[in-house]
């Protein structure tokens, strides 16, 4: 059954960020995609689900803690106006630890739907924890999600990490929008040749196996991860998203 959303929020569309396994840069993705279709005019707010490895507001530089009223809380709001509620914006210490079971991780992922003020928005791409438990199953059956993005990196084992994301998505009724494989290569910076690190990997070829209808490369890029350091990543500037970015618009209207 699906959660009311709070009265304040009036939000038209919800995109899962999905990944098999950890480590394949999942918040990276939901932060690079935020930031095109902001820059593309669209309103647009990111909901952590990750609560226990939070780092979206590292990745946007926030520092300050969520604030509410009566009504409900409100999120923080990047340079560029992207809102954002994670749990880091409401603990005491960005590196405490978040040592909770299932059940209340997954209310607090409900609280961050129905409890927070979202105002208008045309996108709220919600970052979920890897794999096929209970954040992602809370998401699926309490949030309008309306397509998932799944994040892979080129390994041979991913094609079965991949089908697995997938098929939880099916069984859910969920549609998959997108398939982006991060960390597919790395530009030598003093000769450009691509270094394929992982090797080459056949995510695009997984994609067109399952009938996904956009998919994205990106690659190992340095100059991303200082920006995600230092908090500044709606400063970065590659296409490598763009079609992706589009795409997922055009599905969704």
């Amino acid at each position: 059954m699906k959660e009311p959303a709070n009265k304040f929020s009036r939000i038209k569309h919800v995109i899962g960020v999905v990944s098999g396994k950890g480590g394949v840069g999942k918040s990276l993705v939901t932060s690079e995609l935020a930031v095109k279709m902001n820059r593309a005019g669209y309103r647009v707010g990111i909901l952590d689900a990750d609560i226990t490895g939070p780092s979206i507001p590292k990745i946007f530089g926030i520092t300050e803690k969520a604030v509410g009223n009566d009504d409900g809380v409100f999120p923080a709001v990047t340079e560029n106006g992207i809102k954002i509620i994670s749990i880091n914006l409401m603990l005491e210490h960005d590196d405490d630890p978040v040592i909770w079971r299932g059940p209340i991780i997954g209310g607090v992922v409900k609280q961050f739907w129905n409890e927070v003020i979202w105002g208008d928005l045309d996108y709220l791409l919600v970052d979920m924890p890897p794999g096929t438990g209970d954040v992602a199953l809370t998401v699926f059956q309490s949030l309008p999600v309306d397509g998932v993005v799944i994040v892979t990196s080129p390994q041979e084992l991913v094609s079965m990490i991949v089908k697995k994301a997938y098929n939880m998505a099916k069984m859910m009724n969920i549609p998959v929008i997108g398939l982006v494989q991060n960390m597919s290569y790395l530009i030598c910076p003093d000769c450009g040749k691509l270094i394929y690190i992982y090797g080459h990997g056949d995510s695009e070829g997984t994609a067109k196996e399952l009938g996904i209808p956009a998919y994205a490369s990106m690659p190992i890029d340095p100059q991303v991860a200082e920006l995600c350091d230092q908090g500044k990543i709606e400063r970065f500037d590659n296409p490598y998203l763009d079609a992706m970015a589009d795409s997922i618009v055009k599905q969704l209207n």
